[in-house]
């Protein structure tokens, strides 16, 4: 350990000398602090907290002991999962190909639907997303209702540019649901979309909005409305998120020629 090492673990009471002199301020210790002197060192070497390696040092028994170095254990274990998601995201952005993504231009029809409609913040978002759709399917599954395509949402431009606004999700179904609940039925207004298709988890959706709003500026009349999504393939479908596939769409006013 260094003299500013051994200076630093005194002044936190980690490491005190067992004697100092009072002449030049040396700092002298026994040999029985060499045992502790090197657990010290092990325990900062493995990331622990001077305080966490202090409550190791002063605990009673084994027992206590071993909760505290498990305790850090899983706090490394957390940091690791964190970093390896970080680096996992930043190789993608270095490593998405350029080939511009797939745009597909299609009108949608007015479509009646079983719905969740709230105004919600954008940090709140996804776990909203979550009960919602659950709760959503579990209406129509209940009262046996025959969903005419995928599940969507519609969500207003304010969530992204104010942090707060109206979103919705919805199955479009044959029959009007029963309301219950949050669920009401809805008829999802008409668009003319942009869409993109997102494959994956939603942790990176971010950049294929990012795509799709710059191509949408560039070559559309981009028009203000709700953006809408499709749920192809989804966590209602699936637990594994490579599997999932989630079409965006973007409100534009179409001047291609239509089929």
């Amino acid at each position: 350990m260094s003299v500013k090492t051994l200076r630093h673990y005194h002044d936190v009471g980690l490491l005190e000398p067992s004697e100092v002199d009072p002449d030049n301020g040396y700092r002298y210790y026994s040999d029985e602090q060499i045992q502790v002197a090197q657990v010290i060192r092990r325990l900062r070497g493995l990331q622990m907290p001077v305080p966490d390696v202090k409550a190791v040092l002063t605990a009673t028994d084994s027992e206590a002991r071993n909760r505290l170095i498990v305790e850090h254990l899983n706090r490394l274990e957390d940091d690791l999962a964190q970093t390896a998601a970080a680096v996992s995201e930043l190789r993608d952005l270095l490593e998405r190909p350029d080939a511009p993504r797939p745009i597909e231009h299609r009108t949608v029809a007015p479509t009646p639907a079983a719905g969740i409609q709230a105004t919600i913040d954008r940090e709140d978002a996804l776990d909203w997303w979550r009960g919602a759709l659950g709760e959503l399917q579990a209406t129509v599954g209940a009262q046996a209702l025959d969903p005419t395509g995928p599940s969507g949402g519609l969500y207003a431009s304010e969530i992204f540019q104010h942090g707060r606004g109206q979103a919705t999700v919805f199955i479009p179904t044959k029959e009007p649901v029963k309301p219950i609940g949050r669920v009401v039925q809805l008829l999802i207004p008409e668009a003319e979309l942009a869409i993109a298709r997102h494959d994956g988890s939603l942790v990176d959706i971010d950049l294929t909005y990012g795509e799709l709003g710059a191509y949408a500026m560039k070559h559309e009349i981009s028009l203000e409305g709700p953006l809408r999504e499709n749920y192809l393939r989804g966590f209602l479908d699936t637990p594994d998120t490579e599997q999932w596939q989630t079409e965006i769409g973007w409100p534009i006013f179409r001047a291609d020629t239509r089929a």
